[in-house]
C-alpha cells in the first residue's frame, strides 16, 4: 500500500451550511457566508472542507432528503456561487468534498413522484415497493413502510417517511448515481463523503427482522447487504477516473466488515466513519442511557487503530452534525476549556485523517431548549414521543438535551454581537445563550483558548511524519481516568496523555519511557504545577504531549 496518498496528511473541516454563516441577511447560513469565512477556515490549519448536503431539499431531514442532486438549495445560493467558493478554496489550497446521499432521496424528487404514479413508467423500479410490508422499523419515524394509494403499494424508508429508499438493484439507479458523481467531479470537487453507504443493498426477499431490536428491526437485512461490494466497485471505478477519494459512513459496521471496504480486492473506500467510539455513553440516549465510560471509548479507538494499522486508514472524528456536542457529552461544561482542549488531543494525534466539525474548535456546547416543540430534528421529536412515555415530560426532555442532533446545529458563534454574529436578522434556529463566552472573536484574542489549541494540535501533527504515519500503541487500557497512547516512527516517539477526570489523578510512565527525558511539546494548562508534577499528578482534564528520542 502506498503510504503517501494525498489525503493522509490532511485534516478536514465539516461545514453544515445552514448554521455556519449568513451572507445574504435572511437568517439562514449560505455559500455567500462560507465564501467570506474561507480565510478563517484556512487559518485553522486544515487542508479541506466537507460540505454536508447543499442540494435542493424540502428539509424533512435538513438536506439529507434530496430533491435534485445536480443543483444548489436556493437557501444557500446557486451553482455559480458554489463554483466561486470551490475556486477560492482551491486557490487557498483547500480540497472540497461533497456529501453523496444515495441510499434514499426526498419523496419530492421527480423520480419518486413518477414512481408513485404506477408500475408502468420508467421510474417504477427506482424505489423499493411491496404489496405487503414486512416488520422492519425505520431509524427515524415509526415503521419502515408507507402506503401510497395512487400506486396501491408500500414503499420502504429506512429513515424518515419523506426519505424513500432507492432500489440500488436496478442498474438504471446505479447509472444515475454515477452520473451525479461525474457531475460534481467534472466541476472540480475532490471527493465524496458517502452517507449510510453500507445500507444501499437490501437482502433478497426483504425478510422480517428480529422482533426484539427497537428502532433497528431489519438492520441485519440491509447493513452490508449481499451486493454491496459489487455496487461499490462500480462507484469506485468512476472515482478512479479522477484524482479524488471516497469516505464512507458505516453505521453499526464492525471492524471485520469495514476491512472489506477499506482493504483487499473489494476495496471501495479510502476511509470509513465508524460509530464504535460514539457508544461510550450509548449513542441512542433517547431510549437507553449509560454513564460515559472512558474504558469503552479507549477500547473502541484502539480496536480500529490496531485493525487498520498497515492495511487501511482511519477517519478520525469526535463530533459532527449527527451527534450532540462532545464537551457536553464526554467532557465537562464546568471544566469547559480544559476538557475541550483535552478532547482535541485525544483523537487528533491518532493515526488517520482528522475531521473537525464547525464550532467544535471553539468548544460549542449543547443547547437546552424549554420544550420539545422548539426542536426541529425529526429523530429527536420522534424519540421524545416514542420512548419512556411513563416518565414525566421534564425527564424525557432531559434525554433530548443529552442526545439531540439539534445541539450540533445551532448557529455558529462568531462574536458577542446580536445573534452571535451569525446573522443580522433572527436566525432560522436558536442561538446557544452562552455565545458571549464561547465565540471565535473572543478566542482569537486568547492564545490559551480552545481555538488556538486546535490550531496548535493541527500544526504539530502536520509538521511530524511520526504523528501522521507512525505506529499507534495504547498504554494502561483499563485505567478509568487516563487515556495514554504513543505514536512512534524509527527512534522518535510521541506520548499523548489525556486525563478524563474532574480531580487530580496520577499518571504512570510506561516502562519503555523510564530513564528517558521527554520534551513537553503541548499542554493545555499554562505553566507547570510543580507540586502536582512532582507527584506525577495531572490536573482536571489535563493533556500533555511529550516528544522522545529513544536512541
Amino acid at each position: 500500500m502506498d503510504d503517501r496518498e494525498w489525503y493522509k496528511p490532511m485534516s478536514f473541516y465539516q461545514i453544515w451550511v445552514r448554521s455556519f454563516a449568513d451572507g445574504n441577511g435572511d437568517g439562514i447560513g449560505d455559500l455567500y457566508g462560507v465564501y467570506d469565512k474561507l480565510p478563517y477556515v484556512k487559518s485553522l490549519g486544515v487542508d479541506g472542507i466537507w460540505f454536508s448536503p447543499i442540494y435542493p431539499s424540502p428539509n424533512a431531514d435538513y438536506g439529507y432528503d434530496i430533491s435534485d442532486y445536480k443543483n444548489i438549495h436556493p437557501d444557500f445560493g446557486d451553482l455559480e456561487q458554489f463554483k466561486k467558493v470551490l475556486t477560492r478554496a482551491h486557490e487557498m489550497g483547500l480540497k472540497v468534498i461533497m456529501d453523496l446521499v444515495v441510499n434514499h432521496t426526498s419523496d419530492e424528487h421527480p423520480w419518486f413522484v413518477e414512481s408513485c404514479k404506477g408500475k408502468d413508467n420508467p421510474y417504477s423500479d427506482y424505489y423499493i415497493w411491496r404489496d405487503k410490508p414486512n416488520n422492519w422499523d425505520s431509524l427515524f419515524e415509526g415503521e419502515a413502510w408507507e402506503y401510497v394509494p395512487s400506486r396501491g403499494q408500500y414503499y420502504l424508508h429506512i429513515f424518515a417517511k419523506k426519505q424513500p429508499d432507492l432500489n440500488m438493484d436496478n442498474p438504471k439507479v446505479r447509472e444515475e448515481v454515477k452520473s451525479i458523481m461525474r457531475f460534481w467531479l467534472d466541476m472540480g470537487v475532490d471527493g465524496f463523503r458517502e452517507d449510510v453507504i453500507n445500507f444501499i443493498s437490501k437482502r433478497e426477499g426483504l425478510p422480517n427482522g428480529l422482533p426484539f431490536l427497537p428502532a433497528a428491526k431489519g438492520m441485519s437485512h440491509y447493513k452490508d447487504g449481499p451486493h454491496i461490494h459489487e455496487y461499490m466497485a462500480e462507484f469506485r471505478k468512476v472515482c478512479e477516473d479522477y484524482d479524488c477519494f471516497q469516505l464512507g459512513e458505516g453505521p453499526m459496521t464492525t471492524v471485520k466488515s469495514a476491512m472489506k471496504y477499506l482493504t483487499g480486492p473489494t476495496k471501495s473506500l479510502d476511509m470509513m466513519f465508524s460509530f464504535d467510539h460514539m457508544m461510550a455513553d450509548c449513542m441512542y440516549t433517547e431510549y437507553l442511557h449509560r454513564p460515559f465510560s472512558l474504558v469503552k471509548l479507549k477500547k473502541a479507538f484502539t480496536k480500529w487503530q490496531y485493525a487498520l494499522a498497515g492495511k487501511g486508514w482511519n477517519a478520525l472524528y469526535i463530533e459532527n452534525h449527527d451527534h450532540p456536542r462532545i464537551i457536553s457529552r464526554y467532557g465537562s461544561e464546568f471544566f469547559w476549556r480544559e476538557s475541550g482542549t483535552m478532547l482535541a488531543a485525544s483523537y487528533i494525534f491518532q493515526q488517520g485523517t482528522p475531521f473537525i466539525y464547525q464550532g467544535q474548535e471553539i468548544g460549542m456546547t449543547n443547547i437546552k431548549l424549554m420544550s420539545i416543540d422548539q426542536y426541529v430534528d425529526v429523530s429527536s421529536i420522534t424519540n421524545y414521543h416514542t420512548y419512556h412515555l411513563k416518565e414525566d415530560p421534564e425527564r424525557r426532555l432531559h434525554r433530548i438535551h443529552l442526545s439531540s442532533r439539534d445541539s450540533a446545529r445551532t448557529p455558529m458563534q462568531w462574536d458577542t454581537s446580536e445573534n452571535a454574529g451569525f446573522s443580522k436578522v433572527k436566525p432560522w434556529f436558536y442561538v446557544n445563550p452562552n455565545y458571549n463566552k464561547v465565540n471565535v472573536a473572543k478566542e482569537e484574542e486568547d492564545k490559551e483558548s480552545i481555538l488556538w489549541f486546535y490550531r496548535n494540535c493541527l500544526a504539530l501533527r502536520k509538521g511530524s511524519e511520526t504523528l501522521i504515519y507512525g505506529d499507534y500503541t495504547e498504554y494502561f487500557p483499563k485505567d478509568k481516568n487516563i487515556f495514554m497512547y504513543e505514536r512512534s516512527l524509527g527512534k522518535e516517539s510521541y506520548l499523548i496523555i489525556c486525563s478524563f477526570s474532574r480531580l487530580p489523578v496520577r499518571a504512570h510512565k510506561p516502562e519503555k519511557f523510564k530513564g528517558h527525558k521527554g520534551e513537553l511539546v503541548l499542554c493545555n494548562y499554562e505553566g507547570e504545577s510543580k507540586l502536582l508534577h512532582k507527584k506525577g499528578l495531572l490536573r482536571p482534564f489535563e493533556t500533555r504531549v511529550y516528544r522522545y528520542n529513544l536512541e
